[in-house]
């Protein structure tokens, strides 16, 4: 017997686990749902109803090819052990997984059951990350010879006497509903419609409009959700992309520079999950250690709490954490942003604000998060410091304030010149500080002082020797080697600072 154990893998095409196991013999296709993964705080009830969808769908197509899903509740050896007594498992096979902390040692437990247990465990390399690699040096070709592979057809599965369970709700895992009242519905089914609706008519001015808060919602893919819970692969999806690249006409400039640069975000997928791959405390600790000590360990609550719920006093950035809230997405631009303004406007640690972002984002994927957390807040030692300006975001992104006035009810008597600076307007005294907060930090004061802060660090030659350092492990070799000359922007030789590596 041969279990199959989905992960987030959530899928039956282009899936080598499934295929190969089938090849072997009967095939048990197990999907465990973990208590304790899902009390962790990175992990919401948003997250699990997309997940739930899914293996809904999941269940579905593999009930098809002749064997449903079977779910269990439980922790996962435990679970093991029980196909174990019942003879129901010889082989266990699965996608490798680079996701937090606690999955990474949860698999350590897993090898260490099937190593007792005389039970065969074969894992098989998911997407383009590349497990005890050495060098980054020649990473990118890598990547492209492991998404030109043929993608596996689903095949037919012998069905098996035993029952598939059910599949719990998020109130059965005791969390809390988030009210994600206009979350992306989960199922590969609907991820197959956004990857079609994308590279057939939604994605022609991606490019010109992916930095939007309002037309990005709609001219970017949507996919990330697809690929964070395994609905869609990564390799299937660069394979589309690049046929419908082949079949653009030549005049077709706008779709050429759009899937062009969508294609780039999908190689930063995996280049930023590669990072985590090869270094798991990005998690947790700088990845420069040199900023250890920079911010204060314990966030100032009431900053904190302003921030998350999208109560500053600067509608742009306000507005962006609560669309967040009810949607589970932002696209990248808007990402940084949010980021950028908790670490060095509110002057927080970026581990507080970074899992509050975690759990609103249906899309969290652990690889990508970290990395682009610690990114926007200047700790990797490689990357530009950024520091966002939450007015002139507003103005350049959402000039007329229609995005602002969606999420912020409260300013419907601003007039429209004074939008984007509620403060500065006739009737500010009968808003501000009533029915919309006051300004919690003025933000060219709060970004000079974070810029002398966090520049005190850079300048020394010992932050210079370390980023080097990590440069050599971490960058990119698409061109070439970084420059041992400088410190400044030292990844930008290599790579672009693609804030939080997101193909949506």
């Amino acid at each position: 017997m041969q279990v199959v154990w989905f992960k987030r893998d959530l899928r039956v095409e282009d899936h080598l686990p499934l295929l190969h196991a089938s090849r072997v013999g009967p095939v048990l296709p197990l999907y465990v749902v973990e208590p304790e993964l899902w009390q962790q705080p990175d992990a919401s009830a948003r997250q699990w109803r997309f997940v739930a969808e899914t293996l809904t769908d999941l269940r579905a197509n593999l009930g098809r090819l002749g064997q449903p899903l079977v779910v269990r509740l439980g922790e996962i050896t435990s679970i093991l052990s029980e196909l174990k007594k019942l003879n129901l498992i010889e082989c266990l096979w699965s996608h490798e997984e680079t996701g937090n902390d606690w999955t990474f040692r949860r698999d350590l437990r897993v090898a260490a059951w099937c190593k007792k247990h005389g039970v065969r465990q074969f894992e098989v390399q998911n997407h383009g990350v590349f497990r005890r690699l050495k060098s980054r040096d020649g990473w990118a070709g890598r990547w492209d010879r492991f998404m030109h592979q043929p993608i596996s057809p689903p095949v037919a599965l012998e069905p098996i006497e035993v029952e598939p369970g059910s599949i719990p709700t998020e109130h059965d895992l005791g969390l809390q509903d988030d009210l994600c009242v206009a979350r992306q519905v989960g199922g590969r089914r609907v991820g197959l419609e956004r990857l079609n609706s994308f590279l057939t008519h939604r994605g022609e001015r991606y490019q010109r409009e992916m930095s939007s808060p309002l037309e990005g919602a709609i001219a970017c893919s949507r996919l990330s959700p697809y690929l964070a819970w395994g609905a869609l692969s990564m390799r299937e999806v660069t394979q589309a992309t690049k046929k419908q690249q082949r079949a653009l006409p030549p005049h077709a400039k706008d779709w050429h520079k759009s899937l062009r640069s969508f294609s780039g975000r999908l190689h930063w997928h995996c280049h930023f999950i590669q990072k985590l791959e090869d270094e798991p405390r990005i998690e947790f600790e700088n990845l420069h250690r040199l900023n250890d000590g920079l911010r204060p360990q314990k966030p100032d609550a009431e900053l904190l709490t302003a921030w998350s719920n999208g109560e500053t006093g600067y509608p742009f950035l306000d507005a962006c954490m609560r669309s967040l809230h009810a949607t589970g997405w932002l696209n990248f631009r808007m990402r940084a942003m949010v980021m950028a303004t908790a670490s060095y406007h509110l002057w927080l640690d970026w581990r507080a604000p970074g899992l509050h972002l975690a759990r609103m984002f249906t899309d969290y994927e652990p690889g990508i998060h970290w990395n682009q957390v610690q990114m926007q807040s200047g700790t990797t030692g490689i990357n530009s410091v950024r520091i966002y300006n939450p007015v002139k975001q507003g103005y350049d992104q959402d000039p007329e304030g229609v995005f602002i006035r969606t999420w912020l009810p409260e300013l419907a008597h601003i007039p429209d010149q004074h939008i984007h600076e509620p403060w500065t307007a006739s009737n500010a005294q009968q808003i501000i500080g009533t029915i919309y907060p006051r300004r919690v930090f003025d933000h060219l004061t709060a970004a000079k002082t974070a810029r002398e802060r966090v520049w005190s660090i850079r300048r020394s030659a010992e932050f210079r020797i370390e980023a080097q350092a990590i440069s050599a492990k971490h960058a990119s070799r698409k061109h070439k080697r970084v420059s041992r000359k400088s410190s400044r922007g030292a990844e930008s030789q290599t790579q672009l600072s693609l804030p939080f590596g997101d193909p949506s």
